[in-house]
């Protein structure tokens, strides 16, 4: 099983806003076989060093550095902790407080030091998680299948899960013709279809609370059609697997979701493709960072794509928006499309972590901006 938690975007933006003498960000491959996670805590025992080796040379308190020595080490020897990840993990620290978060997609491994957090990398688990639920649904069967990138998929308990729909409504089958009120022919299984996938529903969402992966629906008409009318979960996918999934094995059911996911993402990058291209003749978009750090303070930026891998060190001017970059990163700085990113986003843009080959012309950024030529 996969063990995640993805900040939300309220979590991601309280984030945004923490600064502090030394804010350490660490992330790194994990792995969720226990018995191959050793070389993830070797790892981030490495990363400890270059961070707290950065500060240190930068002449940092000692007392504040021994206390953030103290918690990376404490992480490290948590054996418990460590039984349970998922495909990345990230690390943030300050000599006050530790959050760690165990995100589904991989990450490069990665130490920054600065006085705000370097969070671009979560984004990518917000922007497109690699992960889904598949709700296999029939009248005699529902199943919640967990479907992860390298995992074999596996069907999840749920409490309060109907068996059936007959079994919810204490009939042999939900076909019967015997009259029962409105309960009777084909006007009656529709009526008890619906209380079948409002039970499904509720308890879904007592299971699902908190969590926001997609949800693709696999199951055939009439059954979809009225399931799709009483959902309530917000990630439930328009497109769904539409043969029965009544015999079908967990495993199959991931192979014909992960089609479905990444069409979803492609369509999603097209659509913003094409706006950033009807934009342009608007002069409404801009892939230069100076441009768009100025953008992004003035609250000018509408959406924002950023390269998650994109590593450009400097700072940027907390009034102005003017950057100045840096040859190398080191404790005085941070990474500048980081900083973009934050400042977009808590400006109430939607900010989108993706890979470089995703951003048009390839650069680090692509912006849309809220009117023409702002930030200029």
């Amino acid at each position: 099983m996969l063990y995640v938690d993805i900040p939300t975007l309220p979590e991601l933006k309280s984030l945004t806003q923490i600064q502090a003498d030394a804010c350490v960000s660490i992330y790194l491959p994990t792995t969720p076989l226990t018995q191959q996670v050793q070389a993830a805590r070797i790892e981030l025992g490495n990363l400890s060093k270059v961070a707290l080796t950065q500060l240190a040379t930068a002449g940092f308190d000692k007392r504040r550095l021994a206390a953030l020595d103290e918690q990376l080490a404490d992480l490290a020897d948590d054996d418990e902790f460590w039984e349970y990840q998922a495909h990345s993990l990230a690390v943030l620290v300050t000599p006050d407080a530790l959050r760690t978060f165990r995100l589904p997609n991989r990450l490069q491994p990665m130490a920054e030091v600065a006085d705000r957090f370097h969070l671009k990398p979560l984004l990518r688990a917000i922007t497109f998680p690699n992960e889904a639920f598949v709700l296999a649904l029939t009248e005699n069967e529902v199943r919640l299948v967990e479907v992860c990138a390298d995992l074999p998929a596996k069907e999840m308990r749920v409490d309060g899960m109907p068996k059936s729909a007959a079994d919810l409504a204490r009939r042999a089958s939900v076909n019967t013709r015997s009259p029962s009120g409105r309960i009777q022919g084909a006007e009656g299984q529709k009526v008890l279809l619906r209380q079948f996938a409002r039970r499904v529903d509720e308890a879904l969402r007592a299971a699902l609370a908190g969590r926001e992966p997609p949800l693709i629906l696999g199951a055939t008409e009439p059954l979809a059609s009225i399931y799709r009318s009483v959902n309530t979960y917000p990630g439930l996918l328009a497109a769904g697997i539409v043969e029965s999934p009544g015999k079908t094995s967990d495993a199959d059911l991931a192979a014909a979701a992960r089609p479905i996911l990444d069409d979803t993402y492609s369509g999603e990058l097209a659509r913003w493709r094409e706006l950033y291209a009807r934009r342009s003749q608007q002069g409404r978009t801009t892939a230069d960072i100076p441009w768009a750090a100025r953008a992004a303070t003035r609250g000018a930026i509408e959406t924002l794509l950023v390269d998650i891998d994109a590593a450009i060190p400097g700072i940027v001017d907390e009034e102005t928006g003017e950057v100045t970059l840096a040859a190398e990163g080191s404790a005085m700085t941070y990474g500048v499309v980081d900083e973009i990113a934050r400042r977009a986003l808590l400006s109430g843009a939607r900010v989108l972590g993706v890979r470089g080959a995703d951003i048009p012309g390839g650069a680090p950024l692509a912006a849309i901006l809220r009117y023409a030529d702002a930030g200029r």
